[in-house]
């Protein structure tokens, strides 16, 4: 990871621009970004499976695994905090999401799993980690919100469509080349736990 780079992208991020990304860099984006958490994945594939159309698109945008507390002000609404989800928690359901709504940018926190990785190499994408605790300051590059779905599902779950600017620091763990820099470091220390063992 010697060669990082600091990028600032604008969605919708083509496959060309996510294919240039590198496990390690670190990523600041504009534009759109979508949460979804758990039950938002599993409605969206339950709506692909019945033939029925998403409410919105994810394509060449940021997917955010975070379930944001949100205030309702006027006629609209503001984000108050919106620190990332543990992302492993969507590792049954990435691989299928990343095939059919094509997310550009994926970001949670934890890192994610070898579906995930495959899915992001096969198909042109990447996944970032944001710093967990970090709930405000994620909020500061929220703004405005520009649309919510599927509120039924609760204020965490729903799909809230969120405004950008330069949202970050975000550090590329899996990369469109499928490399996962969780199990490089799994494989790091379990070959210096080796070596101590063995020694």
């Amino acid at each position: 990871m010697t060669n990082t780079a600091t990028l600032k992208l604008k969605t919708p991020i083509s496959e060309k621009e996510v294919r240039r990304i590198r496990i390690g860099d670190i990523l600041y984006v504009s534009g759109t970004a979508i949460t979804a958490r758990d039950e938002a994945h599993i409605r969206a594939l339950e709506y692909l499976e019945h033939g029925k159309k998403l409410p919105l698109e994810f394509k060449g945008l940021v997917l955010y695994h975070c379930g944001p507390l949100v205030r309702k002000e006027g006629g609209g609404w503001r984000v108050v905090a919106a620190g990332p989800t543990t992302s492993m928690r969507m590792e049954s359901l990435e691989a299928e999401f990343i095939e059919n709504f094509r997310p550009s940018v994926i970001v949670g926190k934890g890192g994610m799993g070898g579906k995930t990785a495959e899915a992001a190499k096969k198909f042109g994408a990447v996944y970032c980690d944001f710093t967990g605790g970090a709930a405000v300051l994620a909020a500061e590059a929220i703004e405005e919100v520009q649309g919510v779905e599927w509120l039924d599902l609760g204020m965490p779950e729903a799909l809230w469509v969120l405004k950008i600017r330069e949202f970050g620091p975000l550090v590329v763990t899996i990369d469109s080349s499928g490399k996962n820099l969780r199990d490089d470091l799994t494989r790091e220390i379990e070959a210096k736990r080796a070596k101590i063992i063995g020694s």
